[in-house]
């Protein structure tokens, strides 16, 4: 049972992590949206979680045999990357926080976020209504 959830609970408590690591930033805009001089800040993993888990450009799983599709992922060699380099569209006067942007970021993370840990839960329900179905 060991090598069925293994890789699964690695690559989603990772992306879960890193999801949180954008939810922080995003909070953190948002809480210096009137402080002068404050850059916005924002995590970047998607695509280089699509690299690490073996998928290409078109978001397609790259085969290693005609058997199987690669499901090796080692969670604790792979981080996301905090951008505060980029240079925003500044009005003179005006912190360069889009507190409509931020608002959006926000949103779409924490649906991505509940999503992830409905499909978790959903799969534990699942193999806890097979191990019980089995008991019987």
């Amino acid at each position: 049972m060991k090598g069925l959830f293994e890789g699964h609970i690695a690559l989603t408590g990772k992306v879960l992590d890193l999801r949180l690591q954008r939810q922080n930033l995003v909070a953190s805009n948002l809480a210096n949206v009137n402080t002068p001089g404050y850059k916005a800040k924002t995590l970047e993993f998607e695509d280089s979680l699509q690299k690490a888990i073996g998928k290409d450009a078109r978001g397609k799983l790259t085969k290693t045999s005609k058997m199987h599709v690669p499901a090796t992922f080692e969670a604790n060699k792979f981080n996301g990357r905090t951008l505060s380099n980029f240079e925003p569209r500044v009005i003179h006067g005006e912190n360069p926080v889009d507190i409509d942007k931020e608002m959006v970021t926000m949103a779409k993370n924490t649906l991505a976020y509940n999503a992830l840990t409905q499909i978790v839960s959903k799969n534990f329900r699942g193999m806890q209504k097979i191990i019980q179905d089995g008991a019987r």
